[in-house]
């Protein structure tokens, strides 16, 4: 255990962070994954004629089944788990690490953490969400005529969907979407910084009282609204590049990076295709967001009396 008196990222505070920030997206990812289903089908399915989150959920559960809805979960929640154990360990080290540098100036110092924690993130777990997103539009029927002309291999589950990839499209195919991905590292920094800056305001105007179950559940929504709100044609550009779009071209060209999918959704739906499923999107991920961090608060609280009753130095 690391000395208490020198600031480290290896202690059981950040790996409590971690774990709860992990456990708590699962559980809040889980409860409003039906809204993750809609919204990746708007962003990559271009000619799905319901627009709307509520009409794109019934057409799924009338074409496909109520267990389309479901499809992919559990590739979708194990690249969560990871993914974001991987960010709140990362966030909350460097916070650690840092200790009182630029302490004058928290909510720029949020932001270049937040950024920093991001890179690492998409550089270690970008694999796992181009499978997943494979895994997750697996079956699906497609409005779309280039989709259901061209489709992926059939994956039996992560490992071989892994291992057809590498085999067929090599392995730089499992960071597609990896610049796209860095760019929006902005967003959970925007979130983070968002969400630390609301907490310390709440702080200050309450005389340092806790943030209630409902206030939690709000700043986490605010927050994610604001990072959203920012971010999110690079997040559409990011599911299509995930997704492939190896048979689509537009003026002769492949669609392959992110300069020609902006072109290419940009001539053919215009500059509001930027937007579509932007709906879906929000109502997804800010509640996701907001549950996920009122599952963190409560989490790391309770992991944290546990561990001062039992005696452990954090």
């Amino acid at each position: 255990m690391a000395n208490p008196t020198t600031p480290s990222i290896f202690s059981y505070d950040t790996l409590v962070h971690a774990v709860s920030g992990a456990t708590g997206s699962t559980i809040a990812m889980s409860v409003f994954y039906p809204l993750e289903t809609a919204r990746s089908r708007l962003q990559i399915d271009e000619n799905r004629t319901a627009k709307h989150t509520p009409y794109v959920v019934a057409e799924i559960v009338q074409d496909e089944g109520v267990a389309s809805l479901y499809r992919g979960w559990y590739p979708v929640i194990s690249s969560l788990w990871c993914s974001n154990f991987v960010y709140f360990y990362t966030f909350n080290g460097l916070k650690v690490a840092l200790g009182d540098i630029m302490k004058s100036k928290k909510a720029v110092r949020d932001l270049l953490i937040g950024i920093s924690a991001g890179v690492v993130n998409v550089l270690a777990t970008t694999p796992m969400w181009v499978v997943n997103t494979r895994l997750k539009m697996q079956g699906v029927q497609f409005k779309t005529k280039h989709f259901r002309e061209s489709k992926h291999p059939k994956y039996s589950g992560i490992m071989d969907a892994f291992e057809k990839i590498i085999d067929q499209e090599g392995v730089q195919a499992l960071w597609s979407g990896t610049i796209s991905s860095l760019m929006l590292v902005i967003n959970p920094a925007i979130h983070f910084a968002v969400y630390e800056a609301l907490k310390r305001y709440h702080s200050r105007i309450f005389d340092r009282k806790e943030p209630s179950v409902l206030q939690f559940f709000l700043i986490g929504a605010l927050a994610k609204t604001m990072a959203t709100l920012c971010t999110y044609p690079l997040q559409v550009v990011q599911s299509k590049l995930r997704y492939g779009k190896e048979k689509e071209t537009h003026k002769g060209s492949m669609i392959r990076n992110i300069g020609a999918v902006l072109t290419h959704i940009i001539a053919t739906q215009g500059k509001w295709g930027l937007y579509k499923g932007l709906e879906a999107k929000l109502l997804q991920t800010v509640l996701t967001a907001a549950l996920m961090f009122l599952c963190y608060e409560k989490i790391s609280r309770f992991i944290f009396v546990i561990l001062r009753a039992n005696g452990v130095k954090r």
